[in-house]
């Protein structure tokens, strides 16, 4: 087989740069690209970066057999509020599901507290008569006289998108399915949802947001999809275009435009798939992933060679770190934490004389000062420029020039004048500032689960991962790093380790005692040929892997825990293993079991994956050689707090066993890492970059 057979191809469209990245089918990555990011129309950089890495390649479209797309699109049309015009039609006598939300405020004590924008005013929130019960049996027909005057009130009202909530459709979804064929024999333009198709769940205030997320975004993903997929076959494309998904998996383009909720962060899940296969190959069960990128800075816990997953997270907060504050959404996620923390977020000062970073980003257009596309304020990436982290000559392939000079001005302008200091004063004040906060958010983030960052093995990547993780895990108490191959497009190259997958939950409520064997069984049988029409549409071949679980809690409470099932169906002598695994899972998370009490059931999940590539193999542990500098960079050191040189290296002339000390910068097309002057960076037998806290060496 040559290098040309089975070419796959990837795409990452983030908010500042569109990451390209073209493997062969040995897992070997042949070119990559880092093109800037065109917000007017996304997939013209898609189409830059692969015409890009196609030409260095020397192939043609028609040899590429897999091709995976993430975008930012669909998060960042919920952010900035960019979507469709949308209305709600809910059970008559539940019209005010948003209004009522959790009955509670976020925040107990504030007096002018700012409540989450959910997208739909009150106004253009219908409802319907007919009712389901919990087991989905009919207590009243729906309404279907109505359907007209609800039809007049969306063309009057200029809707473009409706969701559609009905009580327990989640049990029966007989009434959302007949609503939905009447209002298009009416409305034939109107784009729908439907609840128990976007999030088959119990618990109607989040279900009802995530369809109301779904149908804001679908109107604007269909256009963009078709458009993606149109430009590509007009290139010579021949395979179908498949879609990162929040969860981790791949789904197809047609999924994808039906259930558009389930791209939003698909780009950072490409990142943390990258990250557990490299866990995974170097035996690390305890990792966290770092990956900062020109908008936005992502953490992510890795367990076991798994990412910590969750069913639930919150979009557009009002208030960016209290939870509760934003629009819930109910899909399967890699959980992570983001935070407005990358090279273009701007630095400012506050009315407290404060250095602030972020969250506003300079993006793409105009980016940076330092790029000299327009930029006027100054921003992380400037600071770096300005402390000489950034070789002019070498940064993005020598393709774009870097004005030290003009990113000098801005910090001095910008921030300098303000606090009386000079623009290497206000480079460190940001360099400072954003790094703690990176730090600040890693630690959080494990304390929320119950784990410790500083034990951890972080892996960084992204265009300013590998520059800012020395400084980063001395500020979390992190000791080791890893920095992989081709880091600057971390995320594409997870997009193409990931398996094509899907994921399903539905609720069926039960106790454990009086579970009804049978039923649940049927149960789990829809959800795989559901969960396999979608998986096959992307992966006709090969085998399938199934994991279930089911989400338990002692009754009474509010929330449930995941308990992994086995694979085979259900039967009487599995009962009380399933109830020893809850109360083991219980007391880990909790320190405690509660005996005697009565374990319920709300959820039952399943999720459907084809097989991701195979790990490679282990090499040998490479004799320890001392590689010579290419050059040396004068840099401000952070550890001495003076300017000094540090050496220069080229990664693409480090071998395997080189060992040097900070402080140090390895250069390589589309990122620096940055050696700080108190870790050492080894090269593995496999290419990796360790970077290792010199405290640790010594103890």
């Amino acid at each position: 087989m040559t290098t040309t057979d089975g070419l796959r191809l990837a795409i990452d469209i983030g908010g500042t740069f569109t990451d390209t990245v073209l493997m062969s089918a040995a897992n070997t990555v042949l070119a990559t690209a880092k093109t800037p990011t065109t917000p007017a129309t996304p997939a013209l950089a898609a189409i830059d970066g692969a015409v890009r890495v196609l030409e260095t390649s020397g192939v043609h479209w028609s040899q590429i057999t897999t091709f995976i797309h993430g975008t930012t699109l669909a998060t960042n049309a919920l952010i900035e509020r960019r979507g469709a015009k949308v209305a709600t039609i809910t059970t008559d006598g539940f019209r005010d599901i948003l209004q009522i939300a959790y009955e509670r405020r976020y925040s107990q004590y504030a007096i002018n507290i700012e409540k989450p924008d959910l997208i739909v005013p009150r106004k253009h929130a219908l409802t319907i008569g007919g009712r389901m019960n919990a087991q989905g049996q009919e207590l009243a027909p729906l309404n279907e006289v109505a359907v007209s005057d609800i039809a007049n009130t969306l063309r009057a009202g200029g809707i473009e998108a409706v969701a559609i909530c009905l009580l327990h459709a989640y049990a029966n979804p007989a009434h959302e399915l007949r609503l939905r064929a009447l209002l298009r024999g009416e409305l034939p333009n109107l784009v729908i949802s439907l609840s128990h198709e976007v999030s088959p769940e119990a618990r109607e205030f989040d279900r009802l947001c995530t369809t109301i997320a779904n149908a804001y975004i679908q109107p604007l993903m269909a256009g963009y999809l078709a458009d993606i997929q149109r430009r590509f076959v007009e290139k010579g494309l021949g395979c179908p275009v498949l879609m990162m998904t929040a969860g981790g998996g791949m789904t197809t383009l047609e999924t994808a435009a039906r259930l558009p909720i389930r791209l939003v962060e698909s780009g950072p899940a490409g990142g943390a798939i990258l990250a557990a296969r490299l866990a995974a190959e170097t035996g690390e069960r305890q990792v966290l992933s770092f990956d900062m990128g020109g908008t936005t800075a992502k953490l992510s816990l890795i367990d076991d060679f798994r990412p910590q997953m969750s069913r639930k997270f919150e979009i557009s907060r009002a208030a960016r770190f209290i939870k509760g504050s934003g629009m819930p959404v109910r899909i399967p996620v890699i959980e992570m934490i983001e935070i407005g923390a990358g090279g273009g977020s701007i630095a400012s000062v506050d009315t407290l004389g404060r250095v602030a970073v972020g969250p506003r980003s300079a993006g793409s257009i105009p980016g940076p000062v330092g790029f000299g596309k327009g930029g006027t304020e100054a921003t992380v990436t400037d600071a770096d420029i300005a402390l000489g982290y950034i070789d002019p000559d070498r940064f993005a392939e020598g393709r774009l020039k870097i004005d030290r000079i003009a990113s000098e001005h801005a910090l001095v302008q910008g921030i300098g004048t303000q606090l009386l200091l000079n623009a290497e004063g206000a480079a460190t004040a940001i360099t400072e500032i954003v790094d703690e906060a990176m730090a600040s958010a890693a630690r959080m983030h494990a304390v929320e689960s119950g784990k410790e960052a500083s034990d951890r093995l972080m892996i960084a990547f992204g265009g300013n991962g590998p520059l800012h993780a020395t400084r980063l895990a001395r500020r979390a108490g992190i000791r080791r790093i890893l920095i992989p191959h081709d880091p600057g497009v971390g995320s594409a190259v997870g997009f193409l380790f990931a398996p094509v997958s899907f994921e399903i939950i539905r609720s069926y409520y039960t106790t454990l005692q009086a579970v009804d064997l049978e039923a649940l069984n049927a149960l789990f049988a829809s959800m795989y040929h559901e969960a396999e029409t979608v998986v096959r549409a992307g992966a006709s071949q090969g085998m399938l892997t199934q994991r279930r679980v089911a989400f338990m809690r002692y009754k009474g409470q509010g929330h449930e825990i995941e308990v992994d099932l086995g694979p085979d169906p259900l039967d009487p002598a599995d009962i009380a293993q399933l109830s020893a695994n809850f109360e083991a899972e219980y007391a880990r998370q909790f320190g405690r079991r509660v005996p005697g009490m009565t374990i319920e059931v709300l959820n039952w999940g399943l999720s459907l994956s084809s097989q991701a590539p195979a790990l490679a193999a282990c090499p040998d542990q490479p004799e320890i050689r001392l590689p010579s500098a290419q050059s040396t960079r004068r840099i401000w050191c952070n550890i001495t707090d003076r300017w000094q040189n540090a050496a220069v290296f080229l990664r693409s002339h480090l071998g395997k066993g080189d060992r040097f000390a900070g402080p140090a910068l390895i250069i390589e097309p589309q990122t620096t890492t940055f050696v700080s002057a108190d870790f050492r960076a080894d090269i593995d037998g496999r290419g990796n970059i360790w970077l290792t806290s010199e405290q640790e060496t010594t103890t």
